[in-house]
């Protein structure tokens, strides 16, 4: 750091201040010292609460802000002759927003906080300069980071469209062997003598097991990559909400009850007849309750309830909800587990199994019960004290349906 003396006060800061008259510039200039740093010196840290107020004589320096972490900092600016830099964090006492470091070898104009908040009370042309500075660089900031989030955007949705078509892709090539798999499965149950053979129907009946499951990956792959398109058309006959909820309870009695698990179903009085695709209902409710089975205990209960509501728009709806007794979900991922491929944890620690505890999956169902829920005018969502696995607060998952679908553009 080299002292400089020999530098205009008066005529940095009539270019920096434009509404300064001769006696306020030299009395800010009284209270500044002129300073010379080297290339790649912080005169701001990003986070910290320091002391001095900067306008540049010579040379640049560059702001940065880090905007995600284990990123690099993005560059928000350059900051050349008669451009002032870490004044808001006086103004506000808050730590710098941004970190400055120097460009070049940078000759700074160097004020204190407590004379530039005294300058600041003797000035109102300079405390005017500065809001009009700092919201022209706001508005410059905004739209810059307008622009890139365009950019991002455009980006996010080309990968979207990606994983989609590789998502079909996979599951139509999958298809065929697995296919062939079966077949050759049900081939050696067929051969003579294997009926005696213990072993040999336990190895086949492993490989029917496995392409049994491996084919339902498949069918969620598909049924992902088709509800995923804004193009899905749903048939719209009356849906027997309340009987597919008993039955998918009782088709999941086995499941459970090898876990010990209970699953009760609830329906309230009044709760009316909505028109929609059962078939599309019906997956999107397969998948919340065993989404519940997967992340509740043995020996806990699981409840499904039914109840009239009035949607966002006022007309009449239904609303199920299933509520679990088991491990829960912190608040920031209560919106992610909804998007594809989304998992919660580490996947290190994923087990295979239909309905194992935490046993996780190809990360689709909730992206399905989603895609219906959007399909019918209805949402979903999901409510929970947080991630426990000592006292298991549990979850409740929502899902609202309309009693009537909207009607495609081409119908109104």
């Amino acid at each position: 750091m080299d002292a400089t003396s020999s530098y205009d006060k008066i005529s940095l800061l009539r270019l920096a201040f434009k509404g300064l008259d001769d006696r306020e510039l030299q009395d800010m200039a009284a209270l500044t010292e002129i300073r010379t740093y080297p290339p790649g010196h912080v005169l701001c840290h990003e986070g910290a609460y320091e002391e001095v107020f900067y306008i540049v004589a010579d040379g640049n320096a560059e702001i940065t802000k880090k905007m995600i972490e284990g990123e690099e900092d993005r560059l928000l600016r350059v900051a050349r002759r008669g451009d002032m830099v870490g004044e808001m964090a006086l103004i506000q006492n808050a730590p710098r927003a941004a970190t400055v470091r120097t460009l070049t070898e940078c000759t700074v104009l160097e004020m204190e906080k407590r004379d530039f908040e005294t300058i600041l009370s003797r000035s109102p042309h300079m405390a005017m300069d500065i809001i009009r500075i700092t919201l022209d660089r706001i508005r410059a900031n905004d739209q810059t980071m307008i622009e890139e989030l365009q950019k991002s955007n455009k980006v996010l949705r080309q990968l979207d469209r990606n994983k989609m078509e590789f998502i079909q892709v996979a599951a139509h090539e999958l298809r065929t062997p697995l296919t062939v798999l079966n077949g050759y499965a049900n081939v050696l149950r067929a051969m003579s003598g294997n009926e005696t053979n213990a072993a040999m129907e336990e190895v086949v009946q492993g490989i029917l097991k496995g392409t049994e499951r491996i084919h339902e990956v498949v069918n969620l792959m598909l049924d992902v990559s088709r509800i995923g398109t804004e193009t899905l058309k749903i048939a719209v006959v009356p849906v027997p909400l309340k009987r597919i909820i008993d039955d998918l309870i009782h088709n999941f009695e086995k499941a459970a009850s090898e876990r010990k698990i209970r699953i009760y179903a609830q329906h309230a009085e009044g709760v009316p007849i909505i028109n929609g695709d059962p078939g599309l209902i019906q997956k999107a409710l397969y998948q919340l309750i065993i989404n519940a089975i997967k992340y509740s205990p043995d020996g806990s209960m699981i409840l499904v309830t039914t109840r009239p509501v009035r949607m966002n728009d006022g007309a009449p709806g239904v609303e199920v909800a299933v509520r679990d007794r088991g491990i829960g979900i912190d608040a920031e991922h209560l919106e992610l587990i909804f998007e594809k491929f989304y998992q919660v944890g580490s996947v290190d620690l994923h087990s295979s199994g239909k309905t194992s505890y935490k046993g996780g999956g190809p990360g689709l169902g909730l992206a399905i019960v989603k895609g219906v829920a959007r399909a019918h005018g209805g949402k979903t969502w999901a409510e929970s004290a947080g991630h426990d696995e000592v006292n298991f607060t549990g979850s409740t998952f929502y899902l609202q349906l309309p009693v009537d679908p909207p009607k495609p553009n081409s119908e109104k």
